[in-house]
């Protein structure tokens, strides 16, 4: 029993060390591109809030275009996640009510085998029951 807990640990950590590698191949290249893009977006660009007034707005931002870039990427990924997570709001309350059930379930399924446990052993037979002869 020994022996298959520890093939047990060595497969999980085998999987571990896969899904860092896995995670190493992704991010590496992916850095890379955006420290490409940051570094060829160096600009200065201003973004105003403002469609009345174009030479002076009310409020305007002002930052490189590679700032502005992640920023709306990161906004968007949030924003998908918040939607997500209301989507899936049906999932998780459903899986809240299965969950429940399970526990109701096994509670009765513990107190059924408390209770043949319990009950004194049969070792008679019961005779068979005879019907009336018909007609």
């Amino acid at each position: 029993m020994a022996a298959g807990f520890n093939a047990g640990l060595f497969v999980c950590g085998s999987v571990r060390m896969l899904r860092k590698i896995a995670t190493t191949i992704v991010l590496v290249p992916l850095v890379v591109l955006l420290v490409g893009f940051a570094v060829a977006n160096r600009q200065i660009v201003s973004v105003s809030f403002d469609p009345f007034d174009q030479a002076h707005p009310a409020y305007a931002l002002t930052l490189p275009l590679f700032g502005i870039v992640f920023v709306l990427m990161i906004v968007g990924v949030i924003i998908g996640g918040i939607a997500t997570w209301f989507r899936q709001g049906h999932w998780r309350r459903r899986a809240r009510a299965l969950d429940g059930e399970v526990r109701a379930l096994r509670g009765e399924n513990e107190a059924l085998r408390s209770q043949i446990s319990s009950a004194p052993a049969q070792n008679e037979q019961v005779p068979p029951r005879m019907l009336p002869p018909t007609a």
